[in-house]
C-alpha cells in the first residue's frame, strides 16, 4: 500500500516564530495592496482624466485618446499585477505541494502575456492614426519596454521548459532544474524592476506630452488632481519595488529549501 505523501504546513516550520508571522503578514498584505493599488490608480487616471476606453471597433481608430489608455492599464496589469502575483505565490503558498504552486504561477505569467501583447499593440496602432503619425521606437521609455517585454517572453519560455516540460524526465533533469531556480528567480525581480522602471519613463513621457510641464507643476487648481493622481502612481510603483526586493531576498520570509527545490507532485 502506498504511503501518503507528507504536506507541509505552517506548523512544520518551527523556525518561523510570533515576530516572522507578524513581518510575514504585514508584507504579504502590503504588497498585495500595492499591486492592486497601481492597477486601480491607473484604471482611475485613464476613466476620470484621460476620456477612459475604446468600447467598441468603430472608435478605435477614430479615437486615438481612448485607445492609448489600454497601453498603461495593459502593461501595468500584465507586468506589475499579475507578474507581481505570481511571484507573491512563493511566498503565500507555504502549505501547498510544489507543483501547484508552479502550475497557478505559470498560469499567471500566461494570462499577463495577451495584456502586453494587446498593450503593444494598442501603442503601435495608436501612433500609426495620430495626425501626423508618430515614430515608433525613438524614445528611452520604447527601448527600455522593448528589453523588458524581450526578458518577459524569455523567463517564460524557458520557466516553462526548465520547471514543467522537464518534468516529464524529473530525475535525470533534477539537478539541472535545481541550478535553473536562483537564476529564474534573480531573472524574474530583474524583469519586475525593468518593468517597474519603464512604466516610471511612460508615466514621465506621458506628462509632458499630454499635461505640460506648467501644469504639471504649477497645482493651482485643487480640482486637478491628475499629477497627484500620476504622482501617486508612480510611488505606488517604486514602493513595490522596494517590497519585492525585501520580500524575495530576506531569508526569514523564503520557504525551505527542500520545499523550492522539490519538484515533486
Amino acid at each position: 500500500m502506498a504511503k501518503n505523501k507528507a504536506v507541509r504546513s505552517y506548523d512544520d516550520d518551527d523556525e518561523f516564530t510570533s515576530c516572522n508571522w507578524v513581518e510575514y503578514t504585514l508584507v504579504i498584505v502590503l504588497a498585495s495592496l500595492l499591486l492592486l493599488a497601481a492597477l486601480v490608480l491607473v484604471i482611475f487616471w485613464s476613466i476620470h482624466f484621460r476620456e477612459g476606453y475604446v468600447l467598441n471597433a468603430e472608435d478605435w481608430k477614430t479615437k486615438p485618446a481612448k485607445q492609448f489608455n489600454y497601453h498603461p492599464t495593459l502593461m501595468i496589469l500584465g507586468f506589475i499585477t499579475f507578474s507581481g502575483f505570481s511571484m507573491l505565490l512563493y511566498r503565500i503558498s507555504r502549505c501547498c505541494r510544489h507543483i501547484w504552486v508552479k502550475l497557478f504561477h505559470t498560469i499567471l505569467h500566461a494570462i499577463a502575456v495577451p495584456c502586453i501583447a494587446f498593450a503593444a499593440l494598442a501603442i503601435y496602432e495608436n501612433k500609426n492614426i495620430q495626425t501626423p503619425p508618430q515614430k515608433h521606437f525613438y524614445s528611452l521609455h520604447s527601448w527600455m519596454g522593448f528589453i523588458t517585454v524581450g526578458l518577459f517572453g524569455l523567463q517564460f519560455v524557458v520557466g516553462f521548459f526548465s520547471f514543467l516540460v522537464l518534468l516529464c524526465c524529473e530525475g535525470a533533469t533534477a539537478a539541472c532544474r535545481a541550478a535553473m531556480v536562483p537564476l529564474h528567480a534573480s531573472f524574474g525581480l530583474i524583469t519586475f524592476m525593468m518593468a517597474i522602471a519603464t512604466c516610471l519613463t511612460g508615466l514621465t513621457q506621458r506628462i509632458y506630452l499630454t499635461i505640460g510641464n506648467e501644469k504639471y507643476s504649477s497645482w493651482t487648481d485643487p480640482l486637478d488632481l491628475e499629477s497627484i493622481i500620476i504622482n501617486s502612481l508612480a510611488m505606488v510603483l517604486v514602493a513595490l519595488g522596494i517590497l519585492f526586493s525585501y520580500l524575495l531576498h530576506r531569508d526569514s520570509l523564503k520557504n525551505s529549501r527542500e520545499a523550492l527545490l522539490s519538484e515533486r507532485l
